[in-house]
């Protein structure tokens, strides 16, 4: 799912331009309220990485979904708030998930398979949200800073609903830019994303986000 700019970022994710990452920022969540203020729509790379597997139980209660999703994997990503986004997987197999700010398209092209959602409210307390959604994160969040690490300042969102999927977000800044979000879910998986090549409001197109189910490929509503 970018970079900040205090004075003058991408919802995640970018910075070609790079407006204010010369400018010092005192804490994490201070970065990310430029971040959420200024970056409007964004687009870069990222890489997704497994850094704690779940236990035993955990990964058998959710073997379906995490099967395709452990290990390494790569891609681009493209947004424009609220809603609408491109999160595609380039390695190590061919996935992306696009919402056009109404329903949400999950493509696998190995199954040429495309399932579809009401986007809805589903971004809710999620990590899209952050990146993709509103600008209401204390609406939905609990933040403290972190501390830095390496260089990188960190924060954490606590979701404030009980049902959903992460226990746990921190995100990390550097210079105003957006480094890398971890994320906690409740099944005990911690996963690393790493950002990249981050253009901050880039020109987009007026159908950017319009999804055209591929040729022969199956649409399941889910």
């Amino acid at each position: 799912m970018q970079s900040v700019l205090r004075s003058a970022l991408k919802a995640v994710v970018f910075g070609a331009s790079m407006l204010l990452a010369s400018q010092a920022f005192a804490s994490g969540t201070e970065q990310l309220k430029a971040f959420i203020a200024q970056v409007h729509s964004a687009h870069g790379s990222f890489v997704q990485r497994e850094v704690k597997a779940p236990s035993k139980a955990a990964a058998s209660a959710t073997q379906g979904m995490a099967s395709r999703l452990g290990g390494t994997s790569s891609g681009t990503f493209t947004f424009a708030r609220p809603g609408k986004f491109i999160w595609a997987y380039d390695k190590p197999y061919a996935q992306i998930l696009q919402a056009d700010g109404d329903k949400l398209y999950v493509y696998d092209k190995d199954l040429n398979q495309v399932t579809v959602r009401a986007l809805g409210n589903a971004l809710g307390a999620s990590p899209a949200a952050i990146l993709f959604g509103s600008n209401d994160l204390d609406k939905n969040f609990t933040s403290r800073d972190a501390g830095v690490k390496d260089g990188i300042d960190w924060l954490e969102l606590t979701p404030k609903a009980q049902d959903t999927q992460f226990q746990q977000v921190g995100i990390g800044f550097k210079n105003g830019n957006l480094e890398a979000m971890e994320l906690h879910d409740v099944f005990g998986n911690v996963t690393l994303l790493t950002f990249s090549n981050i253009e901050k409001n880039p020109p987009l197109k007026a159908d950017q986000f319009k999804f055209i189910v591929p040729k022969g490929a199956d649409v399941i509503d889910g």
